[in-house]
Parts: C-alpha cells; sequence; structure tokens
C-alpha cells in the first residue's frame, strides 16, 4: 500500500471524518424511516460503494435489508450517457420495499437519475438516494440524492471504495490522485 499512497497528492477526507458523516447520516435514515412499515432495502451500486455501504448498514438501527446493482456508464462501446445494468435487482416484494440507492460518488448524475426512474418503473414502493461524494460541478442533468456525505471539488480522488484502474479502493481515506498517475 505504500506505493499507492505515493500516488496520493493530497487527503481530502480523513477516515475519522468519513465515519463521523456517516453516522449522522445512519441517523438521518433512521428518522426518515422510523414510522414506515414497508421493508427498508439499501441498494449498493457495485463496486465503489462497497466500503461507504457497509460502514452505513452498522450505523443505520433500523432494520435493513441489502442488495446489489452492477451498472456500467462508462467503457468501451458505450455512447455518452447511455446506462448499462450489467446485474439487475430481482425481487417479488418491491411494492412494499423503501429503497436506497446507496452511491460511492455522483458526478454527471445520469446513472443515479436513471436508476431511480428504472427502479421506480420496477414498482418500487418509494427510492432514494444516498452517496458518500457529489460533485455537483460535473452535473449534467438536473438531480440532488436525498442524503449527502460530502460535497467535494472537481478532482481526481480514490480511496474508501472509489478507484482507478482498480486500484486504491483499499485506502481508508478520501485522497486525490496526482495528475500524472491518470494522466
Amino acid at each position: 500500500m505504500k506505493t499507492l499512497i505515493n500516488d496520493i497528492d493530497h487527503i481530502l477526507l480523513s477516515e475519522e471524518k468519513i465515519h463521523g458523516r456517516i453516522a449522522e447520516i445512519g441517523a438521518e435514515i433512521d428518522s426518515y424511516y422510523a414510522d414506515r412499515d414497508t421493508r427498508v432495502l439499501l441498494l449498493g451500486i457495485l463496486k465503489g460503494s462497497v466500503v461507504f455501504m457497509g460502514d452505513l448498514m452498522k450505523n443505520v438501527k433500523i432494520p435493513v435489508e441489502i442488495d446489489f446493482m452492477k451498472v456500467s456508464s462508462y467503457g468501451s462501446g458505450t455512447t455518452h450517457g447511455s446506462i448499462n445494468i450489467l446485474l439487475d435487482l430481482y425481487r417479488k416484494d418491491l411494492s412494499n420495499t423503501d429503497i436506497i440507492i446507496v452511491e460511492d460518488i455522483i458526478d454527471s448524475g445520469r446513472t443515479l437519475s436513471y436508476l431511480v426512474d428504472y427502479l421506480k418503473l420496477k414498482g418500487a414502493n418509494s427510492v432514494k438516494t444516498v452517496t458518500l461524494l457529489d460533485k455537483p460541478d460535473r452535473r449534467e442533468v438536473d438531480f440532488k440524492p436525498d442524503w449527502t456525505g460530502f460535497v467535494i471539488p472537481n478532482e481526481f480522488v480514490v480511496g474508501y471504495g472509489l478507484d482507478y484502474d482498480e486500484k486504491y479502493r483499499a485506502l481508508p481515506f478520501i485522497g486525490v490522485l496526482k495528475p500524472e498517475i491518470y494522466s
């Protein structure tokens, strides 16, 4: 991991700061869903949200279930703005399920905007979103998450589940990657 740390220009968010905000979000979710009779599902978007979702579910005290989807909006052969669902959500009880989509970072907003509409069309009782990081300066669609950990500047960040070329996910903080690494 020492070589990975050498690729970090500076730490944007410490592990302690991240954990403190996640505890606050957990309490906010508890409060919001306290009087509901429906099932609450934390729906992680693979792979980046895994670390955030793991810590979030430890801080939510109401009963929650977990599941995952895998979605691609980038890559070869993908036109700008198209969303590909690689792993879908299959549940028979969607009409009695309040879904909270758990995402690591929101840039353009296209993926989450699409997923919210998609899950509503599939019959979910409700669909809310929570993201660890939000980059509103990169927004291409009108989308605002329901819960946000941190609003950050338009910098290339890694760590705490976020990667570059499948590296850096295990860093316990959010760091800004040195430009020479990804240029």
